[in-house]
């Protein structure tokens, strides 16, 4: 039994370009690594059956986190009078620069929220990640902010929105 969750979104997935996080028995692992090659580019085996599961809670932690960095980064811009699209430019090209930045900073200039993954899915997943903290004692004292965010925009009636709709609480209501 292996445990293999994916990164890599939907594009990812019709690209067989995923990001797979491979959690079980070694053996079981290279059994199973021509499957998981056709599906994915990066397949890294985490550890035991179980531990796909936290190296998926812990991208998921970083994704809803960055994503409302990079929100309130272009509504501090926007506030500010500062072009958001010239700010997101120049982040892009230094230390700040990320592919959340580059496609869902794209998004939230955009204003355009189809989903390619559900604000509601990833307070589900928010649920997850507190959940595995809570269960081996880790404070999230940068995430709790943000999972309450996805649950308010859910809450708003926004929980069908990309996950980049995270701006529109900062910006729109």
């Amino acid at each position: 039994m292996l445990d293999a969750p994916v990164s890599g979104g939907e594009q990812g997935a019709r690209d067989a370009a995923l990001s797979i996080m491979v959690g079980g028995a070694v053996t079981d692992v290279a059994r199973a690594m021509p499957l998981l090659e056709a599906m994915g580019r990066t397949i890294v085996h985490v550890g035991s059956v179980g531990a796909g599961q936290v190296c998926k809670a812990c991208n998921q932690l970083v994704v809803a986190s960055t994503i409302e960095a990079v929100a309130e980064a272009i509504a501090l811009a926007e506030r500010s009078g500062v072009d958001p699209a010239k700010v997101r430019d120049a982040l892009l090209g230094g230390f700040a620069g990320s592919k959340i930045l580059d496609v869902h900073g794209r998004r939230m200039l955009d204003r355009a929220f189809e989903p390619g993954f559900r604000v509601r899915l990833h307070a589900k997943d928010a649920r997850i990640i507190r959940q595995a903290a809570s269960e081996v004692g880790q404070a999230l004292p940068g995430f709790e902010p943000v999972a309450a965010r996805l649950d308010e925009l859910v809450a708003s009636g926004g929980g069908d929105l990309d996950h980049s709709g995270l701006i529109t609480l900062l910006v729109d209501g």
